[in-house]
């Protein structure tokens, strides 16, 4: 079969709570029908025919691993052709390229001798980095937007969609870069919501990039969780559309976001450390992996200075284990209450939001990794010595995971181990 016969596997959503299903022909379906602002604890999931994991070997990832998208399965069965669809994923590219300076393409992940000697790793095992530094706007978040952003743009060319209501996200740094750039590429309004730490660098590209930038304030008015996250969903009831990293808040960012797990798939790791701050890439990759036959550890990393993920999966331990999480939502997963504080400031998020498919990405075999801060710092200044990937401390959390697990218990990790970590997140 040709990469222009392949057929789309994706066949809709449903949500890991309520059950409830979408089918994937649905416009903007970024959220579980059942949930609303009262009842937010809803998340929808990628449904799809079991297949093979088809690489048709191009470099762009979103047409390499086209059949097991869901925005190529929307685009199909809104009546796309196969030309057409393609055609449509390369001239986005090609916009984001113009602004950023690079477009998609595979990320390279490769043995780092030097971390692996100096972490004892054997010459069959050993330490690999996936490195997502030199993707578009320097960090993975892009590829969950990208799929978003077909999706409109489909709609936007049959005739459906209408004005151009504005993007909104809410995010610290990355997401924010990323969706930025993506809103640049094909001149769609944004607005940016981001706490008072921001970086003025990443102030400053926003503001170059055309967005909107509201900085947002903790009000003794605002119920608990993130302020920045509070005013992005009052724009949302003002009519802006979710160009979110959150699966709650748009199911669609889950789509593209697989492509890193399915590029991982085939090097068949026995374990990955992820980051974890919202939850979309740990549950992401999880998925991809899954796809490509499964098998692989998968450790979620976040910080003392906050930690809800691993919190959560503590609990639910007392409440029948991860695959019942989803029916003591309120019980487990809630903002965290002190101020969060780590030096990898691109996972503080105050809830993880994607915390049911981070659950199912670690499954019974995984679990979540919480490290101290000055693994966080041992990691960054390891990466620097000894790569020359531009990684920031956010970028690093992987292998602050693997540092924190190794010396929490040494027999955990076997030397012929092939353990991968993402850098993601350049240094600013």
């Amino acid at each position: 079969m040709s990469a222009l016969e392949l057929l789309p596997i994706v066949q809709g959503f449903r949500c890991l709570v309520c059950s409830a299903t979408v089918d994937v022909a649905t416009p903007m379906s970024w959220r579980c029908p059942h949930a609303s602002d009262s009842d937010r604890h809803h998340v929808l999931s990628i449904v799809q025919r079991t297949a093979e994991l088809s690489d048709t070997g191009d470099e762009q990832p979103f047409l390499a691993f086209r059949r097991h998208l869901a925005w190529d399965a929307f685009a199909a069965a809104r009546g796309l052709t196969p030309l057409a669809r393609i055609a449509l994923v390369d001239e986005l590219d090609d916009l984001v390229a113009a602004v950023d300076g690079t477009g998609f393409v595979r990320t390279p992940c490769d043995r780092s001798s030097a971390l692996s000697d100096l972490l004892g790793f054997s010459a069959d095992g050993g330490v690999w980095i996936k490195d997502e530094t030199a993707n578009v706007a320097g960090s993975h978040k892009a590829r969950h937007l990208f799929t978003v952003m077909l999706h409109l743009l489909t709609l936007e060319r049959l005739g459906e969609l209408g004005e151009r209501r504005p993007l909104a996200i809410a995010s610290c740094g990355n997401a924010a870069l990323a969706a930025a750039t993506l809103a640049a590429a094909v001149s769609w309004p944004l607005t940016v919501f981001v706490p008072p730490s921001a970086a003025p660098a990443v102030l400053a590209r926003l503001a170059g990039l055309g967005a909107e930038v509201v900085i947002c304030r903790r009000q003794a008015s605002d119920p608990p969780g993130d302020p920045c996250v509070h005013r992005f969903r009052e724009a949302l009831g003002r009519g802006s559309i979710p160009f979110a990293v959150q699966g709650p808040e748009n199911a669609w960012c889950l789509d593209g976001g697989r492509t890193i797990g399915w590029e991982l798939a085939d090097a068949r790791f026995d374990r990955v450390f992820v980051q974890s701050g919202g939850g979309a890439l740990v549950a992401c990759v999880g998925a991809g992996l899954v796809d490509g036959g499964g098998g692989t550890v998968v450790h979620a990393v976040q910080t003392e200075g906050c930690a809800p993920l691993a919190r959560a999966w503590n609990l639910a331990a007392e409440r029948g284990g991860w695959a019942q999480a989803a029916n003591h939502w309120g019980e487990l997963m809630w903002p965290w209450e002190a101020e969060p504080h780590s030096a990898a400031d691109g996972i503080l998020d105050d809830e993880t939001y994607d915390w049911l498919g981070a659950f199912q990405a670690m499954g019974d075999i995984g679990g979540p990794i919480v490290v101290a801060e000055h693994f966080v710092e041992q990691a960054n200044t390891l990466a620097t010595a000894h790569t020359s990937i531009p990684a920031s401390h956010t970028g690093t959390a992987g292998l602050a995971g693997l540092l924190a697990a190794r010396a929490a218990n040494p027999q955990l990790i076997g030397a012929d181990e092939r353990v991968a970590v993402i850098f993601s997140g350049v240094r600013r």
